[in-house]
């Protein structure tokens, strides 16, 4: 079903120069920005950017934050970000478990729910309840346990939908945190959609997901967005995360995220911008292979890195499990020289601390082997929330400020 409020009309964002000057009203947050600065750090006159703010300011997208004051003259006005003029959903489709997430144009979650999801189940089922949670947390029937904490939007229609599946629990039993945040739905700008890799990006077409074959040649984007009414991207977990670290960096730097989980991936963020490669396939981390011998992998290979983390994880023992994801981070290093490596997942989430002891030894090991100087910085994505829904958010809304993101494909 189509909806005629498909995504935000935002005709100024087509500019390449607007989206700069947004993407450093983001950056400035509540403290603002002043057109001066604005012009200095995006090198366009001020003639431009004043025409730039100004539209910015009649799309309700900028709003002016106070003034502050000058070397000579008057006062500067500052101009700040509006962040509730425009939200994306974020949806994380794992093995066992669905998290979805609302985000204002800030990055600021307002609303999120968590419930168990079969990810083997049949495809359509899937994408059902996918739809019903999106709707759930867009103010929709969402169950005793959804708390709005603003004004509801119009929901989307569920188009011929009856009652939930078994792909999940049923609604209002999965984890919900403030529900019907959005004070008009018009402002929800679309969907971004993490699901496990191999797939193609560009068309958001699913391949042979590893475990679950039945999904290669599923058109994911274009079955969610039909049950939505809601223009959809889809990509790789690992590049989602990745692409939500990049924009909440301090600085620029390459930079890996292995995400180990219910599998394992890694996403690349090399030239400031996420590495998809030539056929969107980038990041197939896990099944790098480090033992001829080994394990049969769910791939169908052996010996994958995937295979044997798993099983020292299966087994409890974390030490070698970090040893084993140690040495695919240390490969990893050698081949891109990266700036630094980024651990995250459920699996390294449950025990942050033995997992950077146990790369960081085999990083540094390795360092010290080739001569190449200090070890490059290891942290954890422990505490930030949830960085896979998030950035999966983030691939509707980086477009927007000018952030793409997009080496290998749009």
């Amino acid at each position: 079903m189509n909806r005629s409020n498909a995504g935000a009309n935002l005709p100024t964002l087509r500019s390449h120069n607007a989206a700069l000057v947004l993407d450093l009203l983001r950056v400035a947050g509540e403290r603002g920005i002043s057109r001066l600065e604005l012009a200095e750090r995006t090198g366009l006159t001020p003639q431009a950017v004043s025409k730039i703010t100004a539209r910015l300011r009649a799309e309700g997208l900028a709003t002016e934050a106070g003034h502050r004051a000058s070397t000579g003259g008057k006062p500067r006005t500052v101009l700040r970000l509006v962040p509730d003029a425009g939200h994306a959903v974020g949806l994380h489709l794992d093995r066992d478990e669905l998290t979805v997430v609302l985000v204002d144009l800030a990055g600021t979650v307002v609303a999120s729910r968590r419930t168990p999801l079969d990810f083997g189940a049949p495809a359509g089922e899937v994408v059902a309840v996918a739809a019903g949670e999106v709707e759930a947390v867009l103010g929709g029937p969402a169950g005793a346990d959804a708390v709005a904490e603003s004004p509801q939007p119009r929901p989307f229609p569920e188009p011929g939908a009856g009652p939930r599946t078994s792909a999940a629990s049923a609604p209002g039993e999965g984890d919900a945190v403030g529900a019907a945040p959005v004070g008009d739905a018009r402002t929800v700008l679309g969907i971004g959609v993490a699901v496990p890799g191999p797939l193609d990006h560009r068309g958001g077409v699913l391949h042979r997901v590893t475990g679950f074959p039945q999904w290669d040649g599923y058109p994911l984007q274009d079955a969610l967005a039909a049950r939505t009414g809601l223009p959809v991207v889809v990509d790789k977990d690992t590049n989602a995360a990745a692409l939500g670290l990049a924009l909440r960096a301090d600085g620029p730097g390459d930079f890996a995220y292995l995400h180990l989980g219910t599998g394992l991936g890694a996403g690349l963020f090399l030239g400031g911008a996420l590495h998809r490669g030539t056929r969107t396939g980038a990041g197939e981390f896990g099944h790098q292979t480090v033992s001829l011998d080994g394990p049969l992998c769910s791939c169908g290979g052996r010996g994958c890195i995937e295979a044997l983390c798993l099983a020292a994880v299966a087994d409890g023992d974390v030490a070698e499990a970090a040893r084993v994801l140690g040495t695919g981070a240390a490969n990893l290093v050698g081949l891109l020289d990266i700036d630094r490596v980024v651990l995250g997942g459920r699996t390294v989430g449950a025990d942050p601390d033995a997992y950077v002891r146990g790369v960081r030894a085999v990083i540094e090991e390795r360092a010290r082997r080739d001569g190449t100087g200090a070890a490059v910085p290891l942290v954890t994505t422990a505490g930030a929330g949830r960085p896979v829904a998030e950035g999966a958010a983030q691939l509707v809304l980086a477009p927007l400020f000018g952030r793409v993101g997009s080496g290998g494909g749009a």
